[in-house]
């Protein structure tokens, strides 16, 4: 049976905003069963909406990662389009005067499961506003494309919060945003008026190539689900000088640099057995970003079993076997990450300077994933109310 998005719910239902005065947070990757963009699809059953809002990459995902992006017109809807990714810090939210006026904000952006793709965040910071501001919050659920069942990483400690380190859940969180806005509400906004749509019929263990559902990149780097997969763990690398193969055809899937022994380090990987997971030595020249127009040698990812695989151990393992074999070369992102200049960029990432620690100090990561783990278990204990699915 195919699964029906809280999009599609509310178009043929639209009496929870028809007739109210609403903007609507969304981009290009929302869309219908049919791939009506969901803003098109909203203003023909519900009117048309009296202001969007645009998370990182933009209305039709077109900027690349910490390219900030202006306010515009949206060319379907003649609606104005607020960024909520413009190039500093305090554009991350909306302004109280975006939402003067409105009854109601409608949420649809599909994320990917995984606390530092930044559409999650942009709804904490919507829902904060909205909820000093009076106006509801309405999401449009959709399905976890990573599944709802597995989940990695440990939990942010005090002190290393960012955009990329907002949500309180796991790295891999295996939440839909309706349920991650019940979690927000819950513990950060408890005087918000909260309406969450449910999609129907999907199953926790369902990927979304088992539910019927198009895919739609939702950013540039993010061509199919296979990079989705893999990016739970492979993101890391963007905390580091390496390539993680933006500016080619296979981001996510490569990584290197001009100084990587490829032949090395493909042996090395193979020789730690990570499951769900092989490794060819790769050149590659990416267009832009870091090394752009250079050739870097390195590995290129291949998914052999993705029930099997643990994207955030291959992540780690993956930047420690490099860090130990080449260093001289490797080393960490020296710029700001995301608004962030003063904490390190995979501390941001991972919540905590331990895996930094692990990597430079050559201690073993697997008493560090435990940990992870075990945080991982705690905080599914704490998520009665929240869940909205289950694979009965």
């Amino acid at each position: 049976m195919p699964v029906i998005t809280g999009l599609e719910v509310l178009i043929n239902d639209p009496a929870p905003i028809k007739g109210r005065r609403w903007g609507l947070l969304a981009n290009h990757a929302a869309v219908t069963s049919a791939l009506e963009p969901a803003r098109s699809a909203l203003a023909r059953s519900c009117g048309v909406p009296a202001l969007l809002f645009a998370p990182e990459h933009g209305l039709e995902g077109i900027a690349q990662d910490m390219e900030g992006v202006d306010n515009g017109r949206d060319p379907l809807t003649g609606s104005a389009v607020r960024s909520l990714y413009g190039d500093n810090a305090t554009t991350l939210s909306p302004l109280p005067e975006d939402l003067q006026g409105l009854d109601a904000v409608v949420v649809d952006v599909p994320d990917i499961g995984t606390r530092y793709y930044t559409f999650a965040a942009s709804m904490d910071g919507l829902m904060a506003v909205c909820e000093s501001a009076g106006v509801e919050v309405v999401v449009l659920d959709r399905p976890n494309p990573l599944g709802g069942v597995r989940r990695e990483g440990g939990l942010v400690q005090p002190g290393f919060e960012s955009f990329v380190s907002q949500l309180p859940t796991p790295i891999r969180h295996g939440m839909t945003l309706g349920e991650i806005g019940l979690l927000l509400q819950r513990e950060r906004y408890p005087d918000l008026e909260l309406t969450i749509i449910p999609c129907r019929g999907w199953r926790r263990t369902q990927l979304l190539d088992a539910t019927g559902l198009p895919w739609v990149p939702p950013s540039p780097n993010m061509p199919t689900l296979e990079i989705a997969l893999l990016y739970p763990g492979l993101c890391l690398v963007e905390a580091t000088t390496l390539s993680e193969g933006r500016g080619t055809t296979r981001p996510f899937h490569l990584v290197g640099a001009p100084w990587v022994n490829a032949p090395r380090l493909v042996e090395h990987l193979w020789a730690l057995q990570l499951p769900g997971v092989g490794f060819r030595a790769a050149w590659f020249r990416p267009e832009f970003q870091k090394h752009a127009h250079e050739v870097c040698a390195g590995v290129e990812l291949h998914i052999m079993d993705r029930e099997a695989l643990e994207p955030l151990a291959l992540g780690l393992h993956l930047l420690k076997a490099i860090h130990d074999l080449h260093p001289q070369g490797f080393a960490w992102r020296p710029e700001p990450y995301e608004f962030v200049s003063d904490v390190p960029a995979l501390d941001l990432l991972t919540g905590s300077p331990e895996a930094r620690h692990v990597i430079e100090d050559g201690e073993a990561p697997e008493p560090l994933l435990e940990t992870w783990k075990a945080e991982t278990g705690a905080f599914e204990m704490t998520l009665d109310g929240v869940v909205l699915y289950h694979d009965d």
